[in-house]
């Protein structure tokens, strides 16, 4: 088949899938599969590979030492095009597989469809991407029609910052030809060509226990030195610049007629300029330095990070063209203050779009839907972007 009949295959044939679609949609998110759950981050990987083996597409299975498992499907390209310009080089397609929800979440809140919307843990974010991806690479594994081989990486850790996956995912960028990541469409159907980068960290304090009405004066308030020192991080945020810090948990104390010997509070640093970060840490390295309670020790670690995403010239020519797929010439590429996997693809080089998957809104949230009639159409949109690459020049 030459390209045109063969993407129209293709297209055609994600049109008869969307029952399927739904079907697998609705068992992964029936499955708990927070980012500490291994064992429901895995059962999840399961399904997908039982798929994508029925589909005659081999996964490679590469084990999580505590986190989840990743799997990267592989088609080989066609022979054709080894002896291109970009021989060799991939078509990866991203996806995570980890939800921000508790163990529970989706026996209280089970997957339903209302008025056209679907509902339940990670519906959106991003488990109907994976269906979407899972789909695509089952479609050109029984048409072909793909100009390099296709990558699809099912990873397990992106809601913490993908501490295990991120050396396969920039691994797999740095051979990619072209990336898209299918996390959820924006609720205005446009996809992402921007986001910030993330810095996820700890502050840990050390204070001295005494007993509160006996001996008030031997302690160290721990809890206090916490209270002034979030105060401080906060007035770090510039909404002008883009950075943005929010304390999000904190723990501490012993009871409540101890002086507390100990705290910790999580704080989410965003930016969007890359230099901002070194910027913002040395300051927050600062705050956690000086103590404000005369014999508090504190220290400052870092937990995860993302990378901002960012547009070069040929990542605005993939967006061009899958705008061009889409068949919607008022598609737009948002900003978006959320962090993903895309960033760090981007970060080593690789053209890289964000926000191809079905279209939904309100993720981590009780609330959040799937708009249920765009799984098929962004499908179809992803297979036609891949099936012109090669025209594209990408």
């Amino acid at each position: 088949m030459n390209a045109a009949p063969t993407e129209a295959a293709i297209t055609a044939w994600l049109a008869t899938q969307k029952d399927a679609m739904l079907a697998m949609l609705e068992r992964l998110v029936n499955t708990d599969s927070s980012s500490a759950d291994k064992r429901g981050v895995d059962s999840v990987g399961d399904q997908i590979r039982a798929f994508l083996a029925d589909s005659g597409v081999p996964v490679e299975v590469m084990p999580g030492r505590k986190l989840g498992d990743v799997l990267r499907a592989v088609l080989d390209g066609p022979e054709a095009s080894r002896a291109a310009a970009n021989a060799g080089r991939s078509i990866l397609l991203l996806g995570h597989r980890d939800t921000v929800f508790p163990q529970g979440e989706a026996s209280r809140r089970p997957f339903r469809i209302e008025n056209g919307l679907a509902y339940g843990p990670g519906v959106a974010d991003m488990k109907a991407g994976l269906v979407m991806n899972a789909f695509v690479i089952a479609a050109f594994r029984k048409f072909g029609g793909h100009p390099a081989p296709i990558v699809g990486l099912f990873t397990g850790d992106e809601e913490i910052a993908s501490p295990e996956s991120r050396p396969l995912i920039e691994a797999e960028g740095r051979r990619a030809r072209a990336v898209f990541n299918s996390e959820p469409g924006r609720p205005s159907g446009n996809v992402v060509t921007g986001r910030k980068g993330g810095v996820f960290s700890t502050v840990a304090i050390e204070g001295k226990a005494a007993h509160a009405g006996g001996n008030f004066e031997a302690g160290i308030s721990a809890i206090e030195e916490l209270a002034r020192k979030v105060q401080a991080v906060h007035a770090l945020t510039d909404l002008a610049r883009g950075i943005t810090l929010n304390v999000g948990v904190v723990r501490g104390g012993q009871s409540v007629n101890t002086v507390a010997p100990w705290a910790e509070f999580d704080i989410d640093l965003r930016h969007v300029e890359p230099q901002r970060r070194e910027q913002v840490l040395g300051r927050i390295e600062a705050i956690v330095q000086t103590a404000n309670v005369p014999g508090a020790k504190s220290r400052l670690r870092i937990n995860g990070e993302f990378l901002p995403l960012t547009q070069g010239s040929a990542s605005e020519a993939l967006f061009a063209l899958y705008r061009d797929a889409s068949g919607n010439p008022g598609l737009e590429g948002e900003f978006s203050g959320g962090c993903a996997d895309s960033g760090f693809t981007a970060a080593v080089g690789a053209p890289t779009i964000c926000g191809v998957g079905p279209v939904g809104g309100k993720a981590h949230t009780a609330e959040e839907y799937l708009e249920v009639e765009s799984l098929v159409p962004r499908a179809q949109a992803l297979a036609r972007a891949i099936c012109r690459l090669e025209a594209a020049g990408l």
